[in-house]
């Protein structure tokens, strides 16, 4: 699996990075994990705007799904062969609503389900293209889905935004890469279901037995530097901060 960081920023963009994005691909298949503030933009540097084969949605904040009322504009009136058919996107219950309300004037209460093809994610497992994708319910204040994605011996696991959770764990047992939000820092912010700091991310690595860390979702106004030491101090395996940009052979 090819893994590319579209966008890291959490919360909101920053100088360097729009929000949470990232491109899976095997086989010519393509599945993007979140579509966060400035990540369409960012996308169109990896690959056509046409050639997503799936999408995820980890939950409906704005710095995870927001995009995707750009990229329905642009589905919806692509203006070089008629309107795109519609991709399949899981998202948590209410995906549909949450994106019509947020762009304001859709043609008609049900146009998004035009170029959409909304499913509601649950705690599941199941086949899409070439990938095995396992699902589970993470710690938020909404609704939100890590997920796991398998193929030909391979797997890596993506947190989306959670507090510490046995979910999440399961879902990075003996993973080969384990992307993973760390928002806070470690003595500094202690608010139990919402995210996690660079200490619980290497913790929650080191007990998956996780072959690499990548943190992610780090705000602009946190450290990090800071995040990645604290995560070092009780993960030995191979750990980094997400760049936006970078790329993962899984």
């Amino acid at each position: 699996m090819k893994l590319t960081v579209v966008g890291c920023s959490g919360s909101f963009p920053s100088a360097e990075s729009a929000c949470s994005s990232y491109l899976v691909e095997a086989d010519g298949f393509r599945l993007l994990l979140d579509m966060g503030n400035g990540a369409l933009g960012e996308l169109q540097r990896h690959i056509g705007l046409y050639d997503l084969d799936a999408i995820f949605l980890s939950h409906l904040h704005a710095d995870h799904c927001i995009d995707m009322c750009g990229y329905f504009v642009a589905r919806y009136y692509r203006h070089d062969g008629g309107r795109c058919d519609a991709i399949p996107v899981y998202a948590p219950e209410g995906a549909e609503q949450r994106l019509t309300t947020a762009y304001a004037d859709t043609p008609s209460p049900s146009s998004m389900s035009e170029v959409f093809d909304f499913r509601t994610l649950t705690t599941d497992s199941f086949e899409l293209g070439p990938f095995t994708l396992r699902t589970a319910k993470v710690c938020h204040p909404v609704e939100a889905y890590g997920i796991r994605v398998e193929h030909e011996g391979r797997s890596l696991a993506y947190s989306g935004d959670t507090g510490v959770c046995d979910a999440l764990h399961d879902l990075a047992d003996g993973v080969d890469l384990f992307l993973c939000e760390a928002s806070f820092t470690h003595g500094k912010e202690d608010i139990p279901e919402l995210h996690l700091n660079g200490r619980e991310a290497g913790a929650h690595a080191a007990r998956a037995g996780a072959g690499r860390l990548v943190l992610t979702h780090i705000p602009p106004w946190t450290d990090g530097e800071r995040n990645l030491a604290d995560a070092r101090a009780v993960y030995t395996g191979p750990a980094e901060l997400a760049r936006a940009g970078a790329v993962y052979e899984v």
